[in-house]
Formats: C-alpha cells, structure tokens, sequence
C-alpha cells in the first residue's frame, strides 16, 4: 500500500482530495463527512493529495514515492 493514512481528527471532509486524486483511490464518506481510502492498490503515490489537502490530514509511503512526472520536463 502506498497511500497510508488520513487522520481523521484533521480531515474535515472537504473532499479536495477526492476531486484531486487521478487513480479515484480517495472516496469522501457522506455520513461521517470524512475522507476514506478506499482503493489504495491503486495510488500511484504522486503526492497530489498530500500536496493539496488544506489541513495536512494525509500520509503516503515515503518508501515508494517517487517525483511527479511532467510532459514539460
């Protein structure tokens, strides 16, 4: 697994990460108004979530991050 964790104390279930996410790893549970990982065999640990989260809830396996690739360079 790459994606590891939203803590759920920090998430307030704005949903960037699921809009965010390329890989659809990330769903938002309706009732609990939280963040779930729902399909980590499918992150591709390119950080977007981490990047973007505005309240830093989410981790990822340093161990298989590897830098975004670019078209452009």
């Amino acid at each position: 697994m790459t994606i590891e964790n939203i803590d759920k104390n920090r998430c307030k279930g704005c949903g960037t990460c699921f809009d965010i996410c390329p890989m659809d790893v990330i769903r938002v549970n309706k009732e609990k108004k939280k963040a779930e990982i729902r399909y980590p065999e499918d992150c591709q640990v390119c950080n977007l979530c981490v990047v973007f989260c505005p309240e830093g809830a989410i981790t990822v396996n340093k161990d298989k991050y590897r830098p975004l690739m670019t078209a452009w360079g």
